[in-house]
């Protein structure tokens, strides 16, 4: 498992963020980027993806992950 320790954890632990209720929307449109915001063990984080497609199917493309800004987290509150 690889920690940034900026972040604190890694992308494996980020998949935890789908495990438990989240805040999703489209952050942009070429390329095609969500951004999530939930919890991964107490923290509240904010992590960019991509839905990508292989010969087995679609899978989430982890971009970039950072603790959650105090707007990110109002967005979070407020959704709810």
């Amino acid at each position: 498992m690889r920690r940034n320790p900026r972040r604190g954890i890694g992308f494996e632990e980020a998949r935890e963020i789908f495990e438990h209720p989240y805040y999703q929307d489209q952050r942009s449109d070429d390329p095609e980027q969500y951004r999530a915001i939930g919890w991964v063990g107490g923290t509240l984080f904010t992590l960019i993806f991509e839905i990508r497609e292989d010969n087995e199917g679609e899978f989430y493309h982890f971009v970039t992950l950072w603790k959650a800004t105090r707007e990110e987290r109002h967005l979070y509150e407020a959704n709810q």
